[in-house]
């Protein structure tokens, strides 16, 4: 049965969820704060479209690999428009191939294949596909003011049948899907209509995100890193290809490290990043389009709406980060709130759409068996992460009883010593299997831990700290 559904924000998670259920007959608004319309072409996407609701609008965005293949196999239209718009599909292990001992590029390793694209460039694909979509209608600088209560589906449960938008106009629905990123306002106005139980869990993910923009400046590309991410014992360094020669460099470090915010300063930026000669070479071989951009990671939180086996609120569902928001370093978000956007189409098309109490449950569900632990991972990595940094700072070595960590840090420090343990992490980094899925496997975690017990976590332990306190002054 079609539904008329209303869709709170206009971002890569709103869109494809409009895309996917108008795909399936029902009539869907999408509501956007932002009032600017998409550009005509990707470059004025990049250059000149304003997104002030988005503050990582131009930071390093990643569709991991689950992300490309659910847009392949559901949204192929979407991909043709990247790819028209100069998007670049690379492998994530590609750069490790090289290492004699992950035995080069073997059968399966394309499951590892995604696309590139900044998110300006990736938003400006997903906005032209909703444009041409039947059933899909884009109302942008229409932002929502409050939730509109309808009749309630269980005693003292709040029915949300609609929205109030910011010129007063009353926009009634079916389901009110919310996809209003980290900044999404939906609990504030769920709370104005009366006490909502408890549903948020929250946990510090204290990191500050240092980030630079390269093109091509008639080099070409760089060559491929053995690995996107490598981390130190209080920074963690990173790069991401880019559409259209683009790429990017991030350095990560606690908001607690205060000699390291000097990182803004874009030449310290640059010594900084010297420290990591297979990165330093992509920062050398291009021209910077921006100068240091700076995010505040503020917290991994977690917004459930249903409690005690029953939902707290119906008629709103949330997807991406309206559901969840996760460390950005190791680029999730977007590929969570695409697979967000499909569960959602199937939870709607597994129950009677009209049974909203069956609806959460089901949608819930689906969440947490499929999403949840990805969320779990990163949320328990912050936790070790901002304690063992915190710990170097006050010139202590970490230690942790939690078997997890150790573990994962072992498969870390490991990775391009086997076959077996590159494809692993990947395999976790892709999100293709949860983490608990893959340390199921038979023999890895005694292989990990064997070849783990001669591997330094962190090459030059104590003298990087120094180094790098030195270089950037």
């Amino acid at each position: 049965m079609s539904m008329n559904i209303i869709v709170i924000g206009a971002g890569p998670a709103g869109l494809a969820a409009a895309m996917l259920l108008a795909g399936r007959g029902h009539q869907v608004t999408v509501l956007e704060r932002d009032p600017a319309e998409p550009p005509s072409t990707a470059a004025q996407a990049w250059e000149s479209w304003e997104r002030p609701g988005v503050s990582q609008f131009r930071l390093p965005h990643l569709i991991m690999p689950r992300g490309l293949a659910l847009l392949e196999r559901e949204l192929p239209e979407v991909v043709a428009e990247l790819e028209a718009a100069g998007a670049r599909r690379h492998n994530m292990i590609g750069g490790a191939w090289s290492v004699p001992a992950v035995g080069g590029r073997l059968p399966g390793d394309e499951r590892y294949e995604t696309i590139a694209a900044r998110r300006p460039v990736l938003e400006f694909a997903l906005a032209t596909i909703a444009a041409r979509t039947p059933g899909v209608t884009v109302r942008r600088g229409d932002g929502i003011v409050r939730l509109v209560a309808g009749s309630a589906r269980l005693p003292g449960v709040p029915h949300i049948a609609g929205v109030e938008t910011r010129d007063g106009q009353v926009l009634h629905a079916d389901l009110v899907v919310d996809a209003g990123g980290r900044n999404s306002q939906a609990a504030r106005m769920l709370a104005e209509l009366g006490p909502i139980r408890g549903t948020e869990e929250r946990a510090d993910a204290g990191f500050i995100y240092y980030a630079r923009h390269y093109r091509d400046s008639g080099n070409g590309l760089p060559e491929a890193v053995q690995w996107p991410l490598i981390h130190q014992e209080t920074i963690t360094a990173g790069t991401l290809p880019g559409d259209n020669g683009a790429w990017s460099l991030i350095l990560v470090a606690s908001s607690h490290d205060r000699d390291l915010r000097a990182l803004r300063d874009a030449d310290a930026w640059d010594r900084a990043i010297e420290l990591f000669p297979e990165y330093a070479r992509w920062a050398r071989h291009g021209e910077p389009l921006t100068g240091v951009q700076v995010m505040s990671a503020g917290q991994t939180r977690r917004r459930d709406l249903v409690a005690d086996g029953l939902p707290v609120v119906t008629g709103l569902l949330p997807v991406g980060d309206a559901w969840a928001t996760t460390n950005p370093t190791f680029g999730l978000g977007l590929s969570m709130g695409l697979v967000h956007s499909a569960l959602l189409r199937d939870s709607i098309d597994a129950v009677d759409a009209h049974d909203h109490v069956k609806l959460a449950l089901s949608f819930t569900e689906a969440l947490e068996t499929t999403v949840a632990p990805y969320y779990q991972a990163l949320r328990d990595w912050d936790t070790h992460r901002l304690t063992e940094t915190g710990s170097v700072l006050k010139g202590e070595r970490y230690e942790t009883d939690d078997p997890a960590w150790q573990v994962i840090r072992a498969l870390d420090a490991t990775k391009l010593s086997h076959p077996d343990l590159l494809r692993a992490l990947a395999d976790v980094g892709s999100m293709l299997e949860p983490a608990e899925q893959v340390l199921a496997r038979p023999g890895l975690i005694d292989l990990i831990m064997t070849l783990g017990a001669e591997a330094s976590r962190y090459p030059a332990p104590g003298l990087f700290r120094r180094e790098l306190l030195t270089a950037i002054g």
